[in-house]
């Protein structure tokens, strides 16, 4: 039996590298599929939330200011790269979320094609700024791919907020967006549950809250953007 001391604690994403934080708590993260405990997801707060949105907000003039070709140019390596370890993440999206070995795959496919045709997206009103995305673990990768890809885009930066039961796939991306030329700042990756989102829609530099997966869930994000003041699409 592995000592629960000895699994890997996923770090947060923050200025182009990785942020380790001192969190109060943490969350198991299980495969459903042999319930064997696999990693950590740090169940983070304000602090760490008010940093990721600091980190974004410092990189938006530098985002911006490219033209929408270089960052569709960008955007389409990160697919590139993401396509190359494509296997790595359905493996990661398979023992997180008990998907079977096609699913997942699939999923990340899909995730690769939304990067790569970037440049045919549409961005709406809302994807501008500091954009927010919380996602479930519903699907773990192509959930917040959705919504980031015509952000990021628009000239938008995203801090993602993945579900604590999947929290792998969206940090891989986040490294690998770095290895892709993004700047840092441009692509953030806050963990944590119901605290974390609290903690962003409190954060001045965030100013739209977007969500992707159940309902259900996205009626509890929305209660809380609500409070906060903050607009919320799903």
């Amino acid at each position: 039996m592995t000592d629960i001391d000895e699994i890997l604690a996923i770090p947060l994403w923050i200025n182009g590298h990785a942020y380790l934080t001192m969190a109060p708590t943490f969350f198991d993260v299980c495969d459903p599929r042999t319930g064997r405990v696999r990693r950590r997801t740090p169940l983070c707060g304000a602090a760490e939330a008010r940093a990721a949105a600091d980190s974004a907000g410092a990189a938006l003039a530098i985002w911006s200011a490219l033209a929408a070709e270089q960052r569709a140019a960008l955007l389409t390596r990160l697919g590139d790269a993401l396509k190359g370890y494509a296997p790595h993440f359905a493996g990661l999206i398979g023992e997180e979320c008990g998907k079977d070995d096609m699913l997942a795959a699939t999923e990340v496919d899909e995730a690769v094609n939304r990067l790569r045709s970037a440049g045919e997206c549409r961005a709406t009103e809302d994807d501008h700024g500091v954009v927010a995305i919380v996602s479930d673990a519903t699907a773990p990768l192509l959930g917040a791919v959705r919504w980031a890809v015509p952000a990021l885009l628009a000239g938008a930066v995203v801090i993602l907020k993945p579900s604590p039961q999947a929290p792998s796939a969206l940090f891989a991306l986040a490294e690998l967006s770095a290895r892709s030329g993004f700047p840092g700042g441009v692509f953030n990756v806050l963990q944590g549950d119901l605290e974390a989102i609290e903690g962003l829609c409190a954060a001045a530099p965030v100013n739209v809250l977007r969500f992707a997966g159940e309902p259900m869930l996205g009626a509890r994000v929305a209660a809380i953007a609500a409070r906060h003041g903050k607009p919320f699409r799903d």
